[in-house]
């Protein structure tokens, strides 16, 4: 079992000694492994294939959410909700990652914030298992050791102020302390729920939507400004 990294509160960036990341869209462009998993669904079910710009918008709110909107885009009956979710879950087990690549500066800013002590953990509403799975295939597992919570680990998933305040008890730093970094409306709400800032990047998935509408205390185009944000700030 890992050491969680112990905050020191006179690095820089002391006004969060943690930092709560989404994984897909936000550390990791995975819209390739969703795109190849949902069409290899479609074509056993005779469906045709999608775009990734179409399932870019299904993605953030967790796999039943995903599953769905791709049903109701098919027009196929609730019934076959499970045949999609079995054969999604089974394609996507067996290419999770393939189609995937970390988004840049990623590896440099949590090398930067292990280096400072300040406490990560990552928190996703993508399946734990797959989560932990592909965080070890990018190199990433080794920042985050334990700290993984899925979107089947708890009770609820994000939105619900559940797993990040779930995470900060684990790393022994109040809501206040700590940043969300995301890069959709389910991740700012999630800390607004939790009572704690959040970052929101916008090369992720938010639904199709400007992610600049979203309340937050930075708006980034790059992981560099995140990170610079983080140094910054007293």
């Amino acid at each position: 079992m890992s050491t969680p990294n112990m905050p020191d509160a006179s690095v820089p960036g002391g006004r969060y000694s943690a930092i709560l990341l989404d994984l897909d869209g936000t550390m990791v462009d995975t819209i390739g492994d969703f795109v190849q998993a949902m069409n290899r669904t479609f074509e056993e079910l005779g469906q045709p294939t999608v775009a990734a710009d179409l399932v870019a918008t299904w993605v953030g709110r967790g796999g039943p959410h995903l599953i769905n909107e791709a049903r109701l885009h098919a027009g196929l009956a609730a019934d076959q909700g499970d045949v999609m979710r079995e054969g999604f879950f089974r394609h996507y087990g067996l290419i999770n990652g393939q189609y995937s690549a970390t988004f840049p500066g990623v590896e440099a800013g949590l090398t930067r914030w292990q280096a400072a002590g300040v406490g990560l953990a990552c928190v996703t509403n993508k399946p734990e298992a797959h989560a932990r799975e592909l965080l070890a295939l990018k190199g990433l597992d080794r920042f985050f050791g334990d700290r993984v919570w899925g979107g089947d680990t708890l009770a609820e998933r994000k939105p619900h102020a559940l797993p990040l305040l779930t995470a900060c008890a684990a790393l022994g730093v109040p809501a206040s302390k700590a940043l969300m970094v995301g890069d959709s409306h389910t991740d700012a709400h999630a800390a607004q729920a939790a009572g704690m800032d959040a970052a929101l990047l916008s090369w992720g998935y938010n639904h199709g939507k400007p992610i600049e509408a979203l309340p937050a205390v930075l708006h980034a185009d790059a992981f560099e400004t995140l990170v610079d944000f983080w140094a910054s700030s007293p």
